[in-house]
């Protein structure tokens, strides 16, 4: 396996996870020429922020995660607002997998969502148990994870790319440009991902640039094809949870999606407490899971439970902290770095600060239509 080949599915698998589920909801409510424009806006931001990071990294001699980038450039508070934008979105999707997979699990086996409160508590006791013991076969689930995504996407353009109704793909309400936005920008988010492509191409520093590049790309194709796919096939109105309107295999499918990126992301938040807080396996696990439960119920209790909306929250709040800090960081990065990069991108104040207006402008358009 080529060095080129193996970082890029690391940062594709990264990146795409169970938000990809989310999108063509949101895109048949806006139309999907309005939510192709939206994926194509968010994926030419994020990939020069992503750039941005891969040059911090370069820039570096010693490796980080997020965390450490922030506080080598940023200092201390750098640090924790960047940890508290990592958990943020962290805990989001948490939540989120637990209504989605409650709505799935119910649907699956009765045909409704009546009883997606007890398979959500159930789900939540499950993972839950299955992070603590650490499951070596089951911790890296992203690997697990994509290939059952290509399988779901492979399978929906064999058995769907025929009932493609073009006419499902001509409707755009632009009242509801922005609706799109949050869901896809938590779907394009992998800044993680950056720090591990960096250590599997240790010994080839110069095809950092061209992997982010690559992966930022297979990641708009795959997404513009099954939102296409989905949205092009269904009469009715797509359900928040995609697979939801596609059958039980596809289901099924969802429920694997969900199941592995649930996994993947408490793994790395247990991971964060104990390696950059220094925090006691036991103490980062009860950090890790205490949160998701207690707001799933609650959100349930006032009917509020929604996937599209925490993701969408979870998405803007997450993807502008850190995108904002990373702008920061790499101005300092290239005043204060300790090595020459193999690849330097151009540093514009006024492209920053319109990253940051956009990506803020979307931020309150969520929230506020969220409410």
């Amino acid at each position: 396996m080529s060095k080129t080949f193996a970082a890029v599915s690391t940062m594709v698998g990264t990146i795409i996870g169970a938000g990809i589920l989310g999108i063509p909801y949101v895109v048949m409510r806006s139309g999907f020429l309005i939510g192709v424009l939206n994926m194509i806006v968010i994926a030419a931001i994020l990939l020069l922020v992503n750039l941005y990071l891969g040059e911090i990294g370069l820039r570096t001699k010693t490796n980080h995660h997020l965390s450490g980038y922030a506080e080598k450039y940023l200092g201390k508070k750098g640090k924790l607002l960047m940890f508290f934008a990592f958990a943020f979105g962290v805990y989001s999707a948490l939540i989120a997998y637990l209504i989605g997979e409650g709505e799935s699990f119910s649907y699956f086996f009765f045909n409704s969502t009546d009883y997606s409160l007890y398979f959500g508590i159930a789900f939540w006791f499950l993972l839950s148990a299955i992070t603590y013991f650490g499951l070596k076969a089951l911790e890296e689930g992203e690997e697990f994870g994509i290939v059952v995504i290509f399988l779901l996407i492979i399978s929906i353009a064999i058995f769907y790319a025929n009932k493609i109704d073009v006419s499902n793909l001509t409707y755009n309400n632009p009242s509801l440009f922005y609706v799109p936005f949050g869901v896809i920008l938590f779907a394009f988010l992998g800044f993680s991902a950056i720090p591990e492509v960096e250590r599997i191409l240790r010994k080839d520093k110069g095809l950092t640039k061209r992997v982010i590049c690559i992966s930022s790309l297979v990641t708009l194709i795959i997404y513009i094809i099954f939102t296409a796919i989905v949205v092009g096939s269904q009469s009715q109105p797509t359900p928040q949870l995609a697979t939801l309107a596609l059958g039980k295999v596809f289901i099924f499918f969802g429920i694997l999606t969900m199941f592995t990126s649930y996994l993947a992301l408490a793994t790395a938040l247990v991971d964060t407490f104990r390696f950059d807080f220094k925090k006691t396996k036991n103490r980062a696990w009860l950090y890790t899971i205490c949160l998701p439960l207690p707001i799933f119920l609650i959100l349930h209790f006032f009917n509020k439970a929604s996937f599209i909306k925490i993701l969408g929250i979870g998405g803007v709040i997450s993807g502008t902290i850190v995108a904002a800090l990373i702008l920061l960081m790499i101005k300092k990065a290239k005043k204060l770095g300790s090595r020459k990069p193999e690849y330097s991108v151009p540093y514009s104040r006024i492209l920053a600060w319109l990253i940051v207006l956009i990506l803020a402008a979307g931020a309150v358009l969520e929230i506020w239509s969220s409410f």
